[in-house]
This record gives C-alpha cells, sequence and structure tokens, in this order.
C-alpha cells in the first residue's frame, strides 16, 4: 500500500515541477515575442540608449529608466542590506526571549503588508520629512531608496535569522572553547558559516526591491529622465510599465513590453551574479 502511495507523489511533484518550469518558459515566450519586433523597429541602440521617452514623439529612450533601477536598486541594498543582517544576528543570537517573542512576529507582520501600505506610509510620512530635512519636493530617488530598504528588511531579517540558526551550536561553543568572545565567535564563526543563506537572502531582498512598482511610484517622482541626484525625481522601468500599460496601443505597447523584457534580462543578471558570488565563496 506505501508503495502506489509513493509513487503517486512523485507524479504529483513532477506534475508541480514541470508545471513551474512551463509557466517561466511561456513568460519568456511571450515577453520576448511581444518585445524583441519593437527593439529591432525602435532599433536596439535607441532604445537602450536613447534619453528620451517621448510616445507621443516616437522616441521610446529607455536609459534614463534603465539608470533609474539601477539607483534605486543599489539604494536599497546599502541602506537595507547591512540594517537587516545586523537585525537578523540580533534575533539569532543576542536578543533576550521575552522581547524576541515581539519582535519575531512585527517582523513577519511587515512581511505581509501590501506595497500600497508602504507607499502610502512613504507619501505621508517619509516625504515630509526628506523635504524638511534635505530639501526639495520630497519626491525623490532618496525616497524611494529608503523606502525600498524598509521593504525589504523583512525578508532579508526573517531568512537570514533563518541561516543563522541553522549553523551547528558546536561552531559556536568552540569558538568560546578556545577563548574568543560571544561576539567575536558570532561574527567570525557563526556568520562565516552562514554566509550561503544570508546571500540567498539577499538575493530575494534585491528581488522585490527591482521588481517594486507601486510604493516606489507612489514617492519617486516619476519624472522620465536622467536622475540628476538624490534629490531629484525619477522613473524606474516598473514605474514605467505600470503608468502607461493601461493606454498604451500599437508600438508604444510594445515598447513596454521590451522594457518588461530588459527588466527580466536585469534580475536574470542580478540572480547570475549572486549566484557566482555564492559558488566562489563556497
Amino acid at each position: 500500500m506505501r508503495q502506489p502511495k509513493e509513487s503517486l507523489m512523485r507524479v504529483v511533484f513532477l506534475f508541480c515541477a514541470c508545471t513551474s518550469i512551463l509557466a517561466v518558459v511561456l513568460i519568456c515566450i511571450f515577453l520576448f515575442a511581444g518585445g524583441l519586433p519593437a527593439m529591432q523597429e525602435i532599433g536596439i541602440g535607441n532604445f537602450l540608449l536613447g534619453l528620451r521617452w517621448k510616445p507621443t514623439n516616437g522616441l521610446y529612450g529607455i536609459f534614463p529608466m534603465i539608470v533609474g533601477s539601477l539607483y534605486v536598486t543599489a539604494g536599497a541594498i546599502l541602506i537595507g542590506v547591512p540594517t537587516g543582517g545586523l537585525c537578523a544576528v540580533f534575533l539569532a543570537r543576542f536578543c533576550p526571549a521575552r522581547l524576541y517573542r515581539i519582535l519575531k512576529p512585527v517582523t513577519e507582520l511587515l512581511a505581509g503588508i501590501p506595497s500600497v501600505v508602504y507607499g502610502f506610509f512613504g507619501l505621508t510620512a517619509i516625504v515630509p520629512f526628506v523635504k524638511e530635512t534635505f530639501g526639495g519636493n520630497g519626491n525623490s530617488m532618496l525616497t524611494a531608496c529608503i523606502l525600498l530598504a524598509m521593504m525589504i528588511l523583512p525578508t532579508i531579517i526573517l531568512q537570514a535569522e533563518s541561516a543563522i540558526r541553522a549553523v551547528p551550536e558546536s561552531y559556536f561553543e568552540g569558538s568560546l572553547a578556545l577563548g574568543a568572545t560571544r561576539e567575536a565567535s558570532v561574527f567570525r564563526t557563526v556568520v562565516p558559516a552562514a554566509r550561503s543563506g544570508i546571500l540567498a537572502a539577499v538575493i530575494l531582498g534585491v528581488g522585490r526591491a527591482v521588481g517594486e512598482t507601486m510604493a516606489v511610484m507612489m514617492v519617486a517622482g516619476n519624472q522620465a529622465r536622467m536622475p540628476k541626484g538624490l534629490l531629484q525625481g525619477i522613473r524606474t522601468m516598473t514605474v514605467n510599465i505600470v503608468m502607461e500599460m493601461g493606454y498604451a496601443g500599437g508600438l508604444h505597447r510594445e515598447a513596454l513590453i521590451a522594457t518588461g523584457v530588459v527588466l527580466f534580462v536585469f534580475i536574470l543578471i542580478i540572480n547570475l551574479c549572486f549566484s557566482a558570488l555564492k559558488r566562489r565563496k563556497d
């Protein structure tokens, strides 16, 4: 009786795996079939390196949006990764039990908050703070970086904490036995042993930062031009697609799909770079 059940579950698991692979393949086919003809018609150089996005005038340059996406993602990583990593270390190794019972559910709750709620928070709290503290109108690249860093924190904290807790306790105890302090044992023994899991947490956080749309659209200024400073408005590729796909048609719509192709390749390159870094460290 047990063998038929195991065979059935193998078939179910295989079907689920094949379905996932098929979904990815279909998405790739749709994107490239809809986007590559537009790139050829516009010109790959004009499309990727063009500085002006004015569909009504036949100008489809997305280079400002590419740079804006890179800047916002890099800013979110610079703020969010160190903060999230240190929070994960605190929760896993230094947090008192009573405080942990409060912080852990709060962190999990932050991971489930919808993007639009983060956007409203950024619009009502971070935008005025940036405006009063640094100048400008508040809707800027800096605001988007701060908000995205807040959004990726729960993902990084939860995944990194799990990776740190997965390290055998003997590593920590052995370091203490050799005379190292508690802090040195954590940061020189436990954290390096969990680097693969921490790197995976960073990858997940970066993926969310790159693909985030609604919150960025509400605080970034939505200006399709080359970024001129942290306090100036920008537009990312995801925001550009969401804002204009509803009314776009013809070449304009195909250019937005081609933007999705660029975004897909962009995320793929990031994941490959992190994977190569992970293999190198391992």
